[in-house]
């Protein structure tokens, strides 16, 4: 017989460990080695001679690099990524303490020259290799910058992108239109990583592309004003966007790559290296330093609204009380950082009050749907909730409902497909913020399990019929935040089961013969980065304790009893829950298929403690 309870208590006490005296929780926010090799190139550019960091951002980029001289963004990823290999080679170049008759650089540069070269790697490196003076910006700028003047009702405008979309595009369309650059006497020479000598502009590739530079050039024509004035107010217009969305660490939106490209285009602008606004986004970046196997590594952004959220949760559907020392201080913590400020999302959905939570420490004006749910989630238990922060998270979460009845990360109804035409790959992840499965599932998980919404609210029926009208043939769904089908089916099918979805509803039925399919001999079951990649379920060949969770969390949500695969699910659970291999640092996050992957230090604790949990409150007692 299957006992659960050995398994969960040794996980409420890593989490009691693990606990800052904040309340929160700081597991790192791992995004591979591209910030990391950013922080040394942005350091020696602004001759900020951090040696200490420095050196040990080096070693670490060092430490990761596989025998063939490339570096890879995931375990299984076959020989290793051409741009990641192209960041990591320029950044231990730049740092000075690495030669390029190095053999490891040498083998990194062999790699390089056999996938295409420096021409071939992604748009935000070539934005980094221009600004520093390694490639020529092209002849024209990807998006004119007057396009942050047209007006909310053209088809395409400055909002039609997401948030995240217009954090990282303001600064590159500065710099883009400046052509700026940022040479010092320390900087490497990559020409030799070009494989073809003459270099043809890449940025225009199709008849629809221009045809869309046409339409928006046409919008900007039809603006009243001289030329010259209104580029000087697109200029203008894109400078207050960014001072306007600093936050009180200094950084842009608290990510870490607007925050790079806000630090060179304000350079760009006239500001001096010393200026206040510029050191104190520097040292926002140097904030988000943590240590992983005694290394530094620069996070994107932090994490612990988010980790401390979902552990508070966790914890409690695992039978720690909402008195308990822990979970109130989680989530006092918690209730500080509901949002009070009007962010961008007010434009697509004017007629709300803020009161959602952001994902990060410092947030204060992007907060998202998933963790406002999950924080919802775990103030819910409180003996005495504070009943505003509960009614105002309420209020946000229906208010941000999109039109098509599902529910996105930042923003509302913010999904143009016009963004395909444009010359940046992966752009509908960048610059689109769409309606989603595992978002849609978990905020109706939230409202059927933790609140008095009828079922029968049109809320609900709009929700359930965007997941039902969005599965894939298979029955899975795929999941925009996580890796990535059995994710966004973990999302669909508990929060089906939550609003009154029938477990012998044929998209549930679907859905469980899915995950029974690909189950592994060992009883877990692990999926593939490349799934979201190549679009298409792609198994990992070796079971994850975080993927074992979603799919024994999903099969639980809708079994009246322990079959036979929950019960192997849970077995491979209890007998793998300490386990320390390259499955347990494997990525189950994305933020770009292809390009952006994350390591959530948190998830192997948090999803097998609610499985666990959820396996006893269910058939255990």
């Amino acid at each position: 017989m299957i006992d659960t309870s050995k398994g969960i208590d040794w996980l409420v006490e890593i989490l009691r460990r693990d606990q800052s005296p904040d309340g929160s929780w700081t597991y790192p926010f791992e995004t591979g080695l591209s910030t990391d090799a950013y922080m040394i190139i942005l350091l020696r550019t602004l001759e900020i001679n951090d040696e200490e960091l420095i050196k040990g951002l080096a070693r670490r980029i060092l430490s990761r690099q596989e025998k063939n001289g490339a570096w890879k963004l995931f375990f299984d990823e076959h020989v290793g990524n051409l741009t990641a290999t192209v960041e990591c080679y320029y950044a231990l170049l730049y740092s000075g303490y690495y030669e390029k008759m190095d053999k490891r650089l040498q083998a990194a540069k062999k790699f390089i020259l056999s996938k295409g070269g420096i021409e071939e790697v992604r748009m935000f490196t070539k934005v980094m290799l221009s600004l520093t003076g390694q490639v020529n910006w092209p002849r024209f700028s990807p998006l004119p910058i007057e396009i942050i003047l047209l007006p909310l009702n053209f088809p395409i405008n400055f909002y039609s992108f997401s948030v995240y979309g217009r954090a990282n595009l303001t600064p590159i369309m500065i710099l883009a239109d400046k052509k700026f650059t940022l040479k010092t006497g320390r900087n490497p020479d990559l020409s030799d990583l070009f494989v073809r000598r003459s270099h043809p502009d890449t940025w225009i590739r199709s008849n629809e592309m221009r045809s869309l530079f046409s339409f928006i050039e046409d919008g900007v024509k039809n603006l009243l004003g001289v030329p010259e004035r209104l580029h000087k107010l697109a200029i203008e217009r894109a400078k207050k966007y960014m001072l306007d969305h600093i936050e009180a660490d200094g950084t842009l939106y608290s990510y870490y790559s607007s925050t790079f490209l806000m630090v060179f285009a304000l350079l760009s602008l006239g500001y001096r290296k010393t200026d206040p606004i510029i050191t104190a986004a520097i040292a926002g970046i140097k904030s988000m330093r943590c240590e992983i196997n005694r290394l530094p590594h620069m996070q994107y952004t932090t994490a612990n609204v988010w980790n401390t959220s979902l552990i508070g949760y966790a914890l409690q559907e695992a039978g720690i009380s909402a008195e308990d020392k822990m979970v109130l201080s989680a989530n006092h913590y918690l209730l500080a950082r509901q949002h009070d400020k009007f962010g961008d999302w007010v434009i697509h959905n004017p007629n709300s009050l803020p009161g959602g939570w952001g994902f990060s420490d410092i947030n204060t004006i992007l907060p998202d749907v998933d963790d406002t749910t999950a924080s919802l989630r775990s103030i819910s238990r409180m003996t005495a909730p504070n009943q505003d922060a509960w009614n105002r998270g309420i209020n946000w979460l229906l208010s941000m409902q999109n039109d098509d009845g599902g529910w996105a990360a930042f923003e509302k109804n913010t999904d143009t497909k016009l963004v395909e035409f444009l010359p940046i790959k992966k752009a509908e992840f960048l610059l689109t913020d769409p309606s989603c499965a595992d978002i849609t599932g978990r905020t109706l998980e939230f409202f059927g399990n933790f609140t008095n919404v009828p079922k029968d609210h049109e809320t609900i029926k709009k929700g359930i019929k965007w997941l039902v009208d969005h599965q894939e043939v298979d029955g899975s769904w795929y999941g925009r935040w996580g890796i990535c089908y059995i994710y966004g089916t973990w999302g669909a099918v508990t929060g089906l089961a939550a609003v009154g979805v029938a477990s012998c509803d044929s998209s549930i039925q679907n859905a469980v013969k899915w995950l029974r399919d690909i189950q592994n001999a060992d009883g877990g079951w692990g999926e593939s980065c490349y799934s979201d990649r190549i679009g298409k379920y792609t198994p990992l060949k070796t079971s994850t304790l975080t993927h074992t969770a979603w799919a024994l969390d999903s099969l639980i949500s809708v079994s009246d009893q322990p079959t036979p695969e929950i019960r192997n699910g849970i077995s491979y659970l209890l007998r793998n829950l300490q386990s320390e291999d390259w499955t347990t640092a494997y990525p189950k996050g994305q933020g770009m298929a292809g390009a952006f992957y994350i390591h959530y230090h948190s998830y192997r604790y948090i999803f097998p403690l609610l499985a666990l949990a959820h396996y006893r409150g269910k058939f255990e007692t």
